[in-house]
C-alpha cells in the first residue's frame, strides 16, 4: 500500500474536508497520513490529523518558511489550503514547495489577487461580459443624485461575510461606510444565491462543477444547502474559471440568480468552500481525483454526472482534547 502524505494549512474546523480525504485514500488503496497546521492547539480539525505543527501567524516573516521545512522533513506530496489567509503566500512560494517534490492546490499570484480584491473582481467580470452587481467606492455612491437603495456594503479584502451590511438610505450608507475598513458599496441583487464548487485538474481543465443553492447561511458559511444542477449556472461558471485560468483545485464561485434568471456573479474564491462537503457527497469526489492525479491515475469524471437535489443540513459536533 503506497504512503500519500497530505499537509493541510489553516486547518481550523475543515473536519469534513479532512475525512473525505480520509475516504478517498481508502478507496484508492492509499496509505494517507494528513498532517495539520494552526497557530493554536485549540482547533477541531487539529486533534484528527496524525501530526499536527503550531506555527506563526500567516503575516509573520517566517511563516512560509515554517511551511517548507514541514514539506521538506514530512516528504509532503500534497499542499492543500482551507482558507482566504494564506492563499497569496502559497502562490508566492509555490516553487519552494515543488522543489521538494510537493504539489499545492493554488493559483496564480495574479489570480489569487483577482479573487482577493473585490474591486478588481468586479473590473475582471466587467472586463469579461459576466454579469456582477455593480461596484463603486463610498464616495462616488454618495455623490450619485441617482443612487439605487437599497444597496450592500463590504471590505473589498474581506472573506466569511465579515462586516457586511445591507443599507436601505443615504444616511446609513454615509455612516456604515465610515465603519467598514476598506468600504465598497454594490448594487443589491434580490434572488436565490449559488455556490459553484468548480474542479479544475493539474492540466487546467474545468472538469466538473457543481451548484448548490445557499439555503441558509451562518458567520458567512453555508449551514444549509441543496444541490442545484441548472445548466446555463454551469455552464457560465465553467466559462468564467476558464478565463481567469484558476487552479489547480476547487474554485468556489458565488452568484446570485434573479427573478428574471440572470446570473451575477458576486465572489470568487480559489480554494475549497465550507459546504463543499455537499457536492462531494453528490458524487464530485474531488479529493479522490486529486490523489489520483497525484500518484499519476487519470480520474474518470463526466461533467454534470452528481445527485441533483441532494440537501445537507449541517450542525455542531464537539472534539475532545484530553488533558491527559
Amino acid at each position: 500500500m503506497k504512503n500519500i502524505i497530505i499537509l493541510f494549512s489553516c486547518i481550523g474546523r475543515r473536519v469534513s474536508l479532512l475525512k473525505s480525504f480520509h475516504a478517498a485514500a481508502a478507496q484508492l488503496k492509499l496509505r494517507p497520513h494528513i498532517i495539520g497546521t494552526d497557530i493554536t492547539n485549540l482547533s477541531a480539525a487539529l486533534q484528527l490529523c496524525d501530526k499536527r505543527h503550531i506555527v506563526h501567524h500567516v503575516g509573520h516573516a517566517d511563516y512560509p518558511g515554517q511551511l517548507a521545512d514541514i514539506v521538506e522533513k514530512d516528504r509532503v506530496d500534497l499542499l492543500v489550503p482551507t482558507t482566504d489567509l494564506d492563499l497569496k503566500l502559497l502562490a508566492q512560494n509555490t516553487d519552494l514547495f515543488e522543489q521538494f517534490g510537493c504539489r499545492v492546490l493554488i493559483s496564480r499570484p495574479d489570480v489569487i489577487d483577482i479573487c482577493q480584491d473585490k474591486r478588481k473582481t468586479f473590473q475582471f467580470l466587467s472586463q469579461n461580459a459576466f454579469d456582477t452587481p455593480a461596484t463603486m467606492a463610498p464616495a462616488e455612491a454618495l455623490a450619485k443624485r441617482d443612487m439605487a437603495f437599497p444597496c450592500f456594503l463590504k471590505p473589498w479584502d474581506g472573506h466569511a461575510g465579515r462586516g457586511t451590511a445591507k443599507v436601505e438610505n443615504r444616511q446609513e450608507l454615509e455612516m456604515l461606510a465610515r465603519r467598514i475598513p476598506n468600504c465598497i458599496v454594490q448594487e443589491f441583487v434580490d434572488g436565490v444565491e449559488f455556490t459553484c464548487d468548480v474542479f479544475v485538474d493539474f492540466d487546467m481543465k474545468v472538469r466538473c462543477v457543481v451548484p448548490r443553492k445557499r439555503i441558509e447561511i451562518r458567520d458567512g458559511e453555508v449551514s444549509k444547502g441543496q444541490i442545484a444542477g441548472h445548466e446555463a449556472i454551469m455552464s457560465q461558471t465553467q466559462a468564467l474559471v476558464e478565463t481567469l485560468g484558476a487552479g489547480p483545485g476547487v474554485v468556489t464561485i458565488q452568484l446570485i440568480l434573479d427573478a428574471a434568471e440572470n446570473i451575477k456573479f458576486i465572489e470568487i474564491n480559489p480554494r475549497f468552500g465550507g459546504g463543499v462537503p455537499l457536492s462531494i457527497k453528490a458524487g464530485a469526489d474531488f479529493p479522490k481525483w486529486i490523489l489520483q492525479q497525484i500518484v499519476g491515475e487519470e480520474p474518470k469524471i463526466e461533467f454534470g454526472n452528481f445527485k441533483d437535489g441532494l440537501i445537507m443540513l449541517r450542525y455542531d459536533d464537539e472534539v475532545w482534547i484530553d488533558p491527559q
